[in-house]
Parts: structure tokens; sequence; C-alpha cells
């Protein structure tokens, strides 16, 4: 008799991600796929890193030290290159209750820092920035960073001259409202489809293609000022402007120009709903600087054509049009100048507050922005009180690090870095985030002890002498609810952590015990316990809003649920425009601030009272042939799961490929699949050679993203893999915001020639087990 065949069981279950719902089929307790949910229009391909990401050789299976950090020689070998000892969960748990002792001991709480910052789960409990910065508010708190690297220098610039950008963000034109009555959408960095694959939190579908297909076929012209023509969708048939990098505020001025030269500018709006234009336009006449910023004076900063910049001046006078900024845009020297650039041009035209008029800042930074908001604020875990005031602008890591003490300049106040003798990131990759890595790799060198949550071997992981394997969003139940969206999903524990990584809420009760904090910490509540908590609450501010939510059990036995908009034609300071006094913005004036008093007082000498034009450093200092701009990545979040098939599938000889001109490639022998080696004084990195007409002469465009792997035996530490931050600088866009900084960088390029180095970055580092014994 023969026996039956096995029967295969392959399950359906829902997972969730900041870049969309996914539907993942397993088998046996392995990821065999994960597609996009059937009711999203446009699921992201994204969700093909899932099943290989966290089931590569770079998965982190046990907890792990830092070689010479255990041995008490912390400097014998730096950190980043060390190898690393694989310990037990006790063993590892006492190791830092007593470190986290010793350091608050001797320094107090200001001398841990936790800027954690990244994107992490899209679960509203196990989210790894929560969950630590709870755990260290209960033993007496953490410096915490404070804003972001996507748009920081809106959250710092916007509240003087026009109110709260995350408010604005909120309360952007519909999408819907600007195919009905825009004739034109200008934008400045373009519109990158990319970047609205994924929405911090989560995002239940993607409407953005749709809504821009909606918006040309409706007849709305679009031009898209970027040096990447693909910034916009081809279904725009957008008008491309490839300008200089850097060189919005120039273009911005020199339209503005045309507008008050050729009186197509509006004095009554100015004058009801503005202060201090009388100043700026001085600046713009050349008045007060002797300086007109005609439109060949901005031909020659962006490398455009005077004539068509003034006949876009008189398309942006002659309808309705509205002026889209990318968040891109600000991430450049001096980035909040075209910013407040921006609303100024848009208040000469008169426009702002009108269906389709105005200006947005934001459209394009994720999948809502203009698209969807949530009804109501979802239930969360909260992180409590932290009693330890001190921050840092998220950007300052490295002189943080390298300077403890050193005093900076931030919104006008004179701060001072604090001492962080321990460092403790869950849930983020700053060597990912940041600028100039050689320098981020030489200021990790400097606390006494660095502690690093996550999944794979990343570089920050290499970068610790603690390392913790957690659970991925895939192997616990949650459920997604994004900031700016309007679902709410099941998250299924699709498989359970492999080895011995842990969900973090049971490794911090864990330590928490030892720190004698359980009960605050905990509350007495198991994760899941938890998860019913948060979704009450959920469930009871839905019930304020007249939606009627399931019990816990019945959500995560269903499907997505989708609420209401709750402001489909909704248009940005329409409010504002009808009753300027009564609706009066949130800033000294009341009024939209083109002149700022409280900015000018502040006596800066990069950010001065009124919007103006600054050159870029490495341009002005004469760095590199070719401008290098860095945007995110089609191919994963950032630089999450880098290993899967989809970021992998994109890559040329194992590396990320960077985009060059043929007129660029031609003259140093490049070819399409070669492999290239980019430099400047700063760094090297190795990248795969795409040569396209796509991108404008002169520039060269590689996706941040890719695994930091430095080779330290070559020269500059050389980045096998990939990564654009190799060779960016750390100079903040001023000293107003203190924010990043990187879009602004120059290299020059080369063949690379002899054998390629191999790309180690994807495996772990050397490994070895302590004697449980000794221990």
């Amino acid at each position: 008799m023969s026996e039956e065949p096995t029967k295969v069981v392959v399950e359906t279950k829902l997972t969730a991600n900041h870049w969309g719902v996914g539907v993942a089929r397993v088998e046996d307790g392995r990821i065999l796929s994960v597609e996009a949910h059937p009711d999203d229009p446009n699921g992201s391909p994204i969700n093909d890193n899932i099943s290989g990401g966290l089931a590569g050789s770079a998965r982190i299976l046990r907890p792990a030290v830092r070689k010479s950090w255990l041995e008490g020689e912390p400097g014998r070998v730096p950190r980043g290159r060390d190898a690393f000892v694989e310990v037990s969960w006790d063993r590892v748990l006492d190791l830092i209750a007593g470190e986290l002792a010793r350091v608050r001991e001797m320094h107090g709480n200001a001398g841990i820092f936790a800027g954690s910052y990244g994107w992490s789960s899209a679960g509203r409990f196990h989210h790894a920035q929560s969950q630590l910065k709870r755990f260290l508010n209960c033993i007496g708190g953490f410096v915490r960073s404070e804003g972001n690297y996507s748009y920081n220098a809106a959250l710092v610039m916007m509240p003087y001259i026009v109110g709260p950008f995350r408010s604005h963000v909120a309360q952007a034109t519909r999408w819907s409202v600007i195919a009905e009555h825009s004739d034109l959408v200008v934008m400045f960095g373009g519109m990158a489809l990319r970047n609205t694959q994924v929405s911090d939190g989560g995002v239940a579908r993607h409407r953005m293609a749709d809504n821009l297909e909606a918006c040309a076929e409706a007849g709305v012209q679009f031009v898209n000022i970027s040096p990447l023509r693909t910034d916009a969708a081809e279904a725009l048939s957008a008008d491309w402007m490839p300008a200089n990098p850097g060189s919005d505020t120039a273009l911005m001025l020199g339209l503005a120009h045309v507008l008050h030269d050729e009186d197509l500018h509006d004095p009554a709006f100015l004058d009801r709903y503005t202060v201090g234009f009388e100043k700026f336009e001085a600046y713009l006449t050349g008045a007060s600087d002797g300086v007109a910023k005609t439109a060949e004076w901005a031909a020659e900063k962006t490398g455009l054509d005077a004539a068509e910049i003034r006949a876009l001046a008189r398309r942006m006078a002659g309808g309705r049009c509205m002026i889209s900024v990318a968040a891109g845009v600000q991430r450049t020297d001096y980035g909040e100048q075209p910013l407040w650039m921006a609303v100024t041009l848009a208040a000469m035209l008169g426009q702002i507050g009108l269906p389709g008029g105005g200006y947005t800042v934001g459209y394009g930074v994720n999948a809502n922005v203009g698209n969807i908001e949530r009804l109501f604020r979802w239930g969360t875990m909260p992180q409590g009180r932290n009693p330890v005031a001190d921050f840092i602008p998220v950007a300052a890591i490295s002189e943080m690090l390298l300077n403890p003490g050193g005093a900076y300049t931030y919104c006008g106040e004179t701060r001072h870095f604090p001492d962080a003798r321990l460092v403790w990131w869950a849930g983020g990759n700053p060597f990912h985030h940041h600028q100039h890595l050689s320098r981020l790799h030489e200021a990790f060198q400097t606390p006494d002890t660095v502690i690093v949550n996550d999944v794979n071997w990343t570089a920050t992981t290499r970068h610790a002498d603690i390392v913790l394997p957690v659970a991925a969003a895939q192997e616990r139940r949650d459920f997604g609810a994004g900031k700016s969206d309007n679902g709410l999903i099941p998250m299924h524990a699709l498989t359970a952590p492999p080895g011995e990584a842990r969900v973090e809420y049971e490794m911090y009760c864990d330590l928490a015990a030892r720190m004698g904090v359980l009960e605050a910490f905990s509350e007495g509540r198991s994760s899941e316990e938890w998860l019913e908590a948060i979704w009450e609450q959920t469930r009871s501010a839905a019930a304020g809003h007249d939606q009627n939510l399931p019990d816990w059990k019945t959500f995560m036995g269903g499907d997505v649920i989708t609420l209401p908009d709750p402001s489909p034609n909704q248009i940005f300071l329409a409010d504002f425009r009808d009753e300027p006094a009564e609706n009066a913005l949130p800033t000294p004036s009341g009024k939209i601030e083109i002149f700022s008093e409280t900015l000018a007082s502040f006596g800066l000498d990069d950010c001065f009272g009124h919007a103006a034009w600054f050159p870029p450093r490495d341009l002005a200092a004469g760095i590199g042939e070719v401008y290098l701009l860095s945007g995110q990545p089609k191919t994963r979040l950032h630089s999450q799961l880098d290993n899967g098939a989809y970021s992998l599938s994109h890559k040329i000889a194992g590396r990320e490929p960077v985009l060059i001109h043929p007129d660029d490639a031609a003259p140093l022998g490049i070819a399409h699949g070669d492999v290239v080696e980019l430099f400047n004084a700063r760094g090297r990195c190795l990248a795969g050679a795409k040569v396209t007409d796509e991108i404008r002469q002169g520039c060269v465009f590689l996706w941040t993203g890719a695994w930091w792997d430095p080779d330290f035996n070559a020269p500059q530490m050389r980045d096998r893999h990939g990564n654009p931050n190799a060779l960016t600088h750390d100079l903040r866009t001023s000293s107003l915001s203190q924010s990043p900084a990187a879009h602004s960088a120059r290299v020059s390029m080369r063949k690379f020639e002899g054998p390629l180095p191999e790309i180690r970055v994807h495996a772990p580092p050397p490994l070895s087990k302590e004697d449980e014994a000794e221990a």
C-alpha cells in the first residue's frame, strides 16, 4: 500500500507595511510571497522584498556583543570593523541593565541618547521608537532628537511665516479640487511616484497615480522643474524644465521679478493677507543690494533660458495655478529659502485659498498628501513623560558625538550638545539616513556603549556594542493604521521569529523587571492585552464620529476597514482667505509673513528676514564636476530589506544603479552596465552605470538606501555597494533649523577598473559563541 501524499497547506493572511496592505501566502512557517491587496489600485512591488529580506543570511538570530567591548577593551578594534560574540538573552539583558545603571549614576539620564529615528513597523503597538522611549521614560528619560530628515526645514521654518507645517500638510488642497479648478501645476522638485508608494504608518489604497491621471484628463497642465525627467509621471505629459540642482529659489525669484515687472502680481492680496512685501520688493528689484533678480539673473543660476522663465511666469499668472514644492527641494543648502519663496510667489499671484490655486509643500512626499486623511486619531501605547528636556536637531548626530558640550544655534537660541555616553537605536538606520558616513563612522567611536535593536545586520548594527535580534512586523500580531490614512488593517503573525529573535515588548518587560520598573512599563498587560486596549481606544474614538467598529476578535478575523474621508473637497487656507481676521494665522501678525521681524531679529547670516538666494556650498567651493542627486528609491522604503528580491533585481553588478547622461558618460568611456566610482573629498563609492537621457546633463542620480558596505582597506573607506551618503556633506541647511542638506553634493566619477570587490554587507559579520559556562 502506498502512502498518501502529504497535504500541503498554504494559508493566506493579511499584513501591513508603510508601503501598503499585503496578502501573504504562508506554507509550513515560511512566507512564500506577499502581494498587494486586490482593492489597492496601485499596490507596491516593495512587497516582493519581504520573503527574502526576512529569511536572508543577514538576519540576526541571537543576541550578540562586540568582541572588544565584551572583553573590556572597547577601543582595540573600532566599531564597524569588529567581530561579535553571540550570548544568551539573560546575559545580554544583564549587561544592558548594568550599563544603564552605570551611565545613569555617572552621567544622569542626560547621558542616554535615543534618537531612534526611522519608520520601523507600521503597527500601532509594536512600534520600535514608542516601545524604547516608553521604557527609557520609566527609568528617568533620555536625550531625544527633534524633527526629521524628510522635511525638517519646513517643520522649523513654516510656523514663522504661515503656520505649523504638519497641520498644513493635512489641510492640503485635494487633487480632486485641482482636477476641477486648476489650469497649471508647477512642480518644484517634480512629483515622483516612487515616493508615493509609502506613507508613515501605512496606506490602505494607493490613490496618487489615478488622481494625477484624472488631472491630466481634465486638461490640467504640469511643469516638472527637476533634473530628473521621470520625477513627473509619463501620463502628465509635463513640460520639463531641468534646472540646476539647488537653484529653485533663484528660479522663483526670477519668476517673481517678471510678475512684478509686468504688473502681473496682486497688490490687493498682498496688502490684505500678508506683511512685509515692501522689504522683499526692495530685495527683488535690487534696491536693497544692487542686484535685480531678473529672468536673466535667474537663467544664469538655473541653467534655463530667460525667455522660458518669463513665459512660465506669464502662464502662472494667466490662470489658476498650484505651486508644488517637493520635500527634497528643502534638503539642500539653505533649504528654508525655496519654502519661503514658494509662499511669497504664491502670495504675489494672489491665489492662496482659492480652489486649485496657491501652494502646497509636500505633495508627493508620501501616498496620502492631498489624497486622503484620517477621520480621527487612532489608539496608541503612550510613551509617558520624558523628564529630560534636552534634545538635538535630528541631523546633528555626528556633531553631538564629536563635540559634546559644543555650542550651536537653533531657532535663534544658542544651545549646547549633550554628552551622550550611551546610544540606543531601535527601528531605524542612521547609516542610511545620515550624511558623510565616514564622519558618522568616526563619531560612532565616541560613546561608551551603543545598543541597536534590528532585524538584519545592517551597517548600524555593525557599529553597535550590543545587538538585539527582534521580530519583524510579519512575525507578531498588530493592526495597521496610517497617520494620514483612512484604513484599519489586521496584521497577523505570518511566521514565528527565527532563531532567538524576540518581540521587543516582551524583551523590554524582562529588562524592566531587572530595573525595578516592570509595573510602570507594562501596567500588568501582555502584548495581546495592550493590543485589545489600543483597539478599544480606536473604537471609542470612532464612535465619537458615528462609526461603529467591530470588537478586536472580529476585526482580526476580517478584512481591511476603510472610514470616510473627513474633507474630500478641502481647499488649503480657504477659511483664512474668506475671513482673515476671524481665521488669523498663528503668526505674530496673523497674516502670511513675507518679511518676518522675528527671523530678522535672530541676526543670522544664512537666513534673513525674507526669502533670499544663497549659492550651494559645494558649487562655490569647486567640488566635483557633476551634481549628485540622491532621492528615495522605488525598490524599497529607505534602506529596509535592501537584501530582498525586488531591491536586488534592480542592482547592476550587485551595486545600486546610478543614472548618468550619455554626454557625461561617453567622454569617460562609461557604458551602460559598467561599474563606476563616484568620489570627492569626503568619500568614494561604487555604483552600476545606467546611461540614460532621463537625467539632466551634468547630474547623476543615485538612489538612497543601499546598505553601506565600506572597504576599510580601500582609499577613503570606499563603499562597495552604492550608498550616496558616502559622498554627501554633513553641513546643515542653515543655523535656523539645522536641517540636513544632502542634495547639495557634487562629485567626480570614472569607470572602475580592476577586479570588482565582493559585496559583504548582506552577510553577517564574523560571529562566535560565548562559552556559557565561563560566562
